[in-house]
């Protein structure tokens, strides 16, 4: 097993450890025993200090909340994923849904650091139409402005109207970081003349073009993430020559304790974002790793409630 060269502590700004295949659950079929305690203790021994389990309904934020109680390197966000904002209305009370966030957040302000996961997908619209979408998105604001708290915004193929959403209510919230950012220099641009931040993980590093807009950005702003268990790099991605660091797997029909499971992300691999983004930006990987710490301290853990 290989263990982080950078002792500098990682945050993990997103990972959905709640996500069955962290039970040994792929596609409703069992493969192998629970191992979440396996992959948080493999985090934690390379370098990770503190992850923030992502949270994307009601009931999703319920369970990421409960998971993150059990242990102290854990914190969630709350809120409601643009794929899922219908559940506002089939709940027959999209205020009373709303209000349910928001308490959940009030009620548990040592552990919740984020409004989220929320925002807009235009390439999901199977899931949720847009104007529902942006309907509830809007609504989400009304938790950030009576929390303070930064949010955790969903952008995909939707930056215009996101962008345009965010100015119409700039005032309501703190900052945020747009994580999974995989758009393009300009949008990045309006997303930083905001005050925002970027968050980077395996899927803004597939193409060469992705890479150039992550050595563009400031580094003050970005953050880095694993969106476990998704979003791993892989080989076919233009970033894998510059990965150093690689765990040893096996196939989930064969799992072994010990050993990460193929082609599942977990929160261990975030050094390998590390070393992609020093990498395209000729940066000192020990310099960076603690400005993008500190980023992301400044934002999620340190609050005007904390």
């Amino acid at each position: 097993m290989a263990t982080s060269a950078v002792r500098q502590k990682f945050i993990d700004i997103g990972a959905n450890l709640t996500d069955p295949m962290f039970q040994g659950i792929y596609n409703g079929s069992k493969k192998h025993v629970e191992d979440l305690h396996e992959v948080i203790k493999r985090a934690i021994a390379n370098g990770v200090g503190k992850i923030i389990v992502t949270g994307g309904s009601l009931e999703d934020s319920k369970a990421s909340l409960e998971l993150a109680k059990t242990n102290d390197v854990l914190y969630t966000t709350v809120g409601c994923h643009p794929t899922r904002c219908k559940e506002f209305d089939e709940s027959g009370e999209p205020e009373s849904y709303l209000q349910q966030l928001k308490m959940l957040v009030l009620q548990n302000k040592e552990k919740v650091v984020a409004v989220g996961e929320c925002g807009l997908d235009y390439d999901r619209q199977q899931f949720c139409p847009k104007e529902i979408q942006q309907r509830y998105f809007e609504h989400q604001f009304d938790i950030a402005e009576s929390t303070c708290l930064p949010m955790f915004l969903h952008c995909r193929n939707s930056a215009s109207d996101l962008v345009t959403i965010l100015k119409r209510n700039r005032e309501r919230f703190s900052t945020a970081v747009v994580h999974s950012f995989d758009g393009s220099k300009e949008e990045a641009r309006e997303f930083l003349d905001l005050g925002l931040y970027i968050g980077i993980n395996g899927c803004s590093l597939k193409t060469s073009e992705n890479v150039d807009v992550v050595a563009s950005l400031p580094s003050e702003r970005i953050m880095i993430e694993t969106d476990s268990p998704w979003c791993e790099i892989r080989p076919s991605h233009a970033s894998s020559k510059h990965v150093k660091t690689v765990f040893q797997s096996k196939k989930k029909e064969k799992f072994q304790s010990g050993f990460l499971v193929k082609n599942r992300n977990e929160p261990s691999n975030i050094i390998q974002v590390l070393e992609v983004i020093a990498a395209v930006r000729n940066q000192d990987v020990e310099e960076l790793a603690t400005v993008i710490f500190e980023n992301t301290m400044h934002v999620f853990f340190q609050s005007c409630w904390s």
